[in-house]
């Protein structure tokens, strides 16, 4: 076989990794799997998928995982994994919050990449104490802020990156749900009982599982950076030890202003994250519950529909896209394509190279998220003040 060949089959081979956390009863962790097998880039091999032995060992079978590849601990898996040829390159993380940073450590520190479930961690104590292991490792580190990978979030992304909004001037964020607009964490439900324990997801509620979300989006389509903001949390539901909806002001660096509003007690909402943003020369909107239609509003101009796959679209997003116009993607799809953008770092990172995976956020959009929550925190315990971020 010749070298060539050989590198041709390597680039082929898809990713093997393990999973912390995701076992039976969980969420995030299906939508990992399902993610990471769409194109067909990845390929789960072991997992530490509990905390439990036995319900990992359980989990495992499930999944098709062979006995000896199903670890009870992570450190476990790092070190069974270590002296196979055949084992794991890459880890992805899908614990409650507090586990995100040990593990994430643990495997840089094997060698391994990492592909971690947003936040980035409980705190933003502990996001920063991992910051030197990632600058210092050559592996990839990735945070799965999933919706800067839809189509037509690129596609407002480069809009506002080529002047067609003129400059910004105010930018309008929320996510909305009504999921926990009553105690669900007093019935045993799994998802609401770790999103609402401090020890588990940190001292933010909604403004950690979802508030980053939006954050990031406003961040990551802007190009700009909130530089303070003002926020008033509020725990609505009797009992709940964290914030589960918040009003928050923005001031950006560039002196754009913007709010974000964010709740998991909004009834009629099941997952309204949208964003509307407006400059000097116009205007663009876009909602992930209608996730393949853009409205881009020139000033002084009729509002024009860009979608997913025809109409306006341009190389920003139509790459991004599987199937043809008119057949709708959204979520799972969008999480893919962060996926396979992920895969061609780790590929093109064989070779010894220092992985570039270019807009798939990693640990400099990890602490943003971290500084968000940590300063609507500390603005809201003080009265709202305006608080740097």
């Amino acid at each position: 076989m010749t070298i060539e060949a050989a590198s041709e089959k390597d680039a082929a081979r898809p990713v093997r990794y393990g999973m912390i956390g995701g076992g039976e009863g969980a969420f995030i962790g299906a939508v990992h799997r399902i993610a990471a097998r769409l194109d067909g880039r990845f390929a789960l091999v072991a997992g530490a998928l509990s905390s439990s032995a036995e319900k990992a060992r359980r989990s495992g079978r499930a999944l098709g995982l062979a006995d000896e590849r199903s670890y009870p601990d992570f450190a476990a898996m790092m070190a069974g994994e270590a002296g196979r040829p055949d084992g794991i390159e890459a880890v992805v993380i899908v614990t409650p919050n507090h586990v995100h940073v040990p593990a994430a450590r643990a495997a840089l520190e094997a060698g391994l990449h990492v592909i971690c479930d947003k936040p980035l961690a409980d705190s933003l104590e502990a996001g920063l104490s991992l910051e030197p292991v990632v600058r210092g490792s050559a592996r990839l580190f990735a945070v799965t802020y999933n919706y800067t990978a839809y189509p037509l979030v690129r596609e407002a992304r480069a809009l506002v990156a080529s002047g067609a909004l003129g400059t910004i001037r105010t930018v309008q964020a929320e996510y909305v749900q009504d999921w926990l607009t009553e105690k669900l964490e007093d019935t045993g439900h799994k998802q609401a009982e770790w999103r609402t324990d401090p020890a588990r997801s940190g001292a933010g509620g909604a403004i950690g599982d979802i508030g980053t979300h939006a954050f990031n989006l406003a961040e990551f389509i802007t190009g700009d950076t909130v530089a303070s903001l003002a926020a008033d949390l509020t725990s609505f539901v009797e009992g709940r030890p964290v914030d589960d909806n918040a009003q928050i002001l923005l001031r950006f660096a560039s002196g754009a202003r913007g709010s974000l509003w964010v709740s998991q007690v909004a009834p009629g909402h099941e997952n309204g994250l949208r964003i509307r943003i407006y400059g000097s020369k116009g205007s663009i909107r876009w909602g992930q519950e209608n996730p393949n239609e853009l409205l881009y509003s020139p000033f002084g101009d009729t509002t024009r529909i860009v979608t997913r796959a025809g109409n306006g679209a341009t190389a920003a997003s139509s790459g991004l896209v599987r199937i043809p116009a008119g057949h709708p993607e959204g979520y799972l799809e969008a999480f893919a394509t962060l996926y396979d953008e992920i895969a061609d770092a780790i590929v093109a990172a064989r070779g010894g190279g220092r992985p570039d995976a270019g807009l798939v956020p990693g640990i400099d959009a990890g602490l943003r998220g971290l500084r968000f929550v940590s300063a609507s925190i500390r603005s809201s315990r003080a009265g709202g003040v305006w608080t740097e971020v």
